[in-house]
């Protein structure tokens, strides 16, 4: 039989109630199918359910909190989050959904498998955590409310970019299509359990992106306290958000609290030396990347190299195109590749300015859309006053930031570096470091190129203030250093970090000490930025 044909049949047996399940039991003994497996959490949960269970008895009653997942691996980390916070009292649901892939078709043969497999592995944390699989959930109306119709569409699209790494693409597609089916189905089973079973508190990773997107969206439109979570790149440290996708990195309520609190000459020289290992390229403390493939040369060194003259150099820092930090963020361009493409434009009119495009290193991971090439679409020649460097070219950031006298970016980090370093800096997307008193925001083409124009005319008179300065210093302090909060498994490191630090060991009395703020707001305890430590 062809796959087509195997294909159509699987489609056939999963609409024939118990077919997979007894498939599963027989032929497959239990074992997990394709890469939907979840070996490591089952080998774990009798003792990490003994552990929270000790502790659940002592602690007062807490929240009815839901917890969703999909992916084995995100399901593999909310299973282990659900069974500490039931250590801590709370009434723990976890849904899923169980996906191995978001953007390879499954049939539903297949699918009920996974299914089967993954509540037998998850039944092993009852009676602490009850499972919901929402592949279980057949709503009554399969008609959704308009607001969660489009909700589904814009998570689509974000996904169908996030996968293709592309920023348009046709409605055709066939990866846009399979995201529509899934996140439809999935808002529909969500929207059908909430509105029985209404927890107090709804707890998702991401937020923005897949099921994952489309389950905290449902949750809102139905007025449930909801918190998001994500991971970044130091260990033991979460992102977190309440009410909100964690992805915005919406940092109001930690600016107002240490605004006006001036840096210590201790918190001064750790940000600096977080700055210095960046420059250097190497890793430092408990971040694990490393940003820049070579160590910095010095900023002169990297003019002769580049051939760069004196006249004013403008220094534009591309993000990964796809990435979740990207999607959505549009302010007065249809999307970043516009804006490079508009800006390239402006400049290739401006031979008396030298235009360095620097893509982001990070390209060399993706499979994507290249910036590069939205440069070389506008400009097939460049002219000799712009300058593009590749993913793979051997030059530092910070080299670059050294020469420059002007700032542009879309959202990445590396805005908030320019300004530190003193450049003004002009930001076209919504980033969480925008309008906090160090940077320049226009709202329309017409504010951007006008401020363009201006800096470009007086470079010197735009440099920032050192009261700007110190601004950005104080912001990228709290950033870094306050905004993620302790947390003791990172997803990625989820069970070598779960070695180290055991459920005994996060719900005894040291974890407590160090963990037990985090768990209180991912619950959905007001943050509270002022008793921060630092």
């Amino acid at each position: 039989m062809n796959f087509s044909g195997k294909q159509a049949l699987k489609e056939v047996l999963g609409e024939i109630p118990l077919t997979a399940e007894v498939y599963w039991l027989v032929r497959q003994r239990g074992k997990p199918i394709s890469r939907f497996s979840l070996k490591r959490l089952h080998a774990a949960l009798p003792e990490a359910t003994a552990q929270a269970a000790a502790f659940a008895q002592a602690a007062p009653a807490g929240k009815r909190v839901f917890i969703f997942a999909t992916m084995h691996y995100w399901i593999e980390h909310a299973t282990v989050l659900g069974l500490a916070l039931a250590g801590h009292g709370h009434r723990v649901t976890l849904g899923y959904l169980p996906y191995g892939d978001w953007f390879k078709p499954i049939s539903r043969f297949d699918l009920r498998r996974q299914n089967i497999y993954a509540k037998r592995v998850l039944a092993k944390a009852a009676p602490l955590v009850q499972i919901a699989s929402l592949l279980d959930v057949h709503p009554a109306s399969r008609q959704l409310p308009r607001e969660l119709a489009t909700a589904v569409e814009q998570v689509s699209a974000y996904d169908t970019q996030y996968t293709l790494q592309v920023e348009t693409f046709d409605p055709a597609n066939e990866v846009y299509r399979l995201r529509q089916e899934r996140n439809r189905n999935a808002a529909q089973a969500a929207l059908a359990w909430l509105q029985v079973n209404r927890p107090e508190r709804v707890i998702i990773p991401n937020g923005t992106i897949q099921e994952m997107g489309v389950v905290y969206r449902v949750a809102r439109f139905l007025g449930i306290p909801t918190v998001t979570y994500e991971f970044g790149d130091q260990h033991q440290r979460i992102w977190l958000a309440q009410n909100a996708e964690v992805m915005r990195q919406e940092t109001d309520g930690l600016w107002r609290a240490f605004q006006d609190r001036p840096l210590t000459q201790e918190q001064m020289d750790r940000l600096r030396s977080l700055f210095t290992a960046r420059q250097k390229a190497v890793s430092w403390e408990n971040f694990t990347r490393r940003w820049q493939g070579i160590p910095a040369q010095g900023g002169e060194q990297a003019r002769r190299e580049l051939g760069l003259d004196l006249r004013p150099v403008v220094l534009l820092a591309t993000n990964v195109l796809g990435d979740s930090l990207t999607l959505g963020r549009q302010i007065f361009s249809q999307n970043m590749a516009e804006w490079i493409s508009r800006t390239v434009q402006y400049f290739s009119g401006c031979p008396n300015v030298q235009l360095v495009v620097r893509v982001h290193p990070g390209e060399v991971l993706t499979h994507g859309q290249s910036m590069m090439d939205v440069v070389h679409q506008v400009l097939p020649h460049l002219p000799e006053h712009i300058r593009v460097i590749g993913p793979r070219e051997k030059v530092n950031t910070y080299d670059l930031i050294d020469v420059a006298d002007l700032g542009l970016v879309y959202t990445t980090t590396v805005g908030l570096e320019m300004a530190m370093n003193g450049l003004p800096v002009i930001v076209s997307g919504q980033t969480h470091y925008r309008g906090r008193g160090f940077t320049l925001d226009p709202v329309s083409w017409v504010g951007y190129f006008k401020l363009l124009g201006q800096v470009m005319a007086e470079p010197a008179a735009h440099r920032l203030t050192q009261q700007q300065v110190e601004r950005a210093w104080q912001y990228a302090y709290r950033f870094f250093f306050d905004f993620p909060r302790p947390f003791p498994w990172h997803l990625v490191h989820l069970w070598d970090d779960y070695n180290s630090r055991p459920m005994s060991a996060v719900l005894g009395p040291q974890g407590q000490e160090e963990y037990d703020a985090t768990f209180r707001y991912l619950t959905g305890e007001p943050v509270d930025w002022q008793a921060v430590a630092g």
